[in-house]
């Protein structure tokens, strides 16, 4: 059990939209913060991505369940996050279950997430949604 993960699982979940320059506690200058979606490199540019993200949503949460450390310095949180866009899914709640790569010394500097992108947002767009649902369940 790693207590790097936890304490950065903890800090993680308790960010908002008014507490993002606790970003620094997290991550080094040099960060590369990559997902199904983006790239971002830099402390800078990955506290913008947040400062967007936390913009256009609302009740984001990040439940973390799964903490392991693969090696020092390394390992994968597993988490399931829930969110509400006004204009996904009717402003519903959305679910949405992934799996964080760290690499880190002190602070990290690689962050890649996993997870399903046409969950996350394809399949909650009006009609587009559809189509993607029926195409999943056609293939399943």
């Amino acid at each position: 059990m790693s207590d790097f993960l936890h304490r950065f699982a903890r800090t993680f979940s308790e960010l908002n939209a008014g507490n993002l320059q606790r970003l620094n506690e997290l991550y080094s200058e040099d960060i590369r913060f990559c997902d199904p979606l983006h790239e971002v490199r830099g402390l800078s540019n990955v506290r913008r991505y947040f400062e967007e993200l936390y913009g256009n949503v609302s009740d984001l949460r990040f439940d973390f369940y799964g903490f392991d450390q693969v090696r020092e310095g390394e390992g994968y949180l597993r988490w399931t996050m829930s969110y509400r866009h006004p204009r996904l899914k009717r402003g519903g709640l959305i679910r949405v279950e992934g799996c964080s790569h760290l690499l880190w010394n002190a602070k990290v500097h690689q962050h890649r997430d996993y997870f399903d992108a046409g969950a996350l947002l394809y399949e909650n767009l009006p009609l587009m949604g559809t189509a993607i649902r029926w195409l999943k369940g056609r293939l399943a």
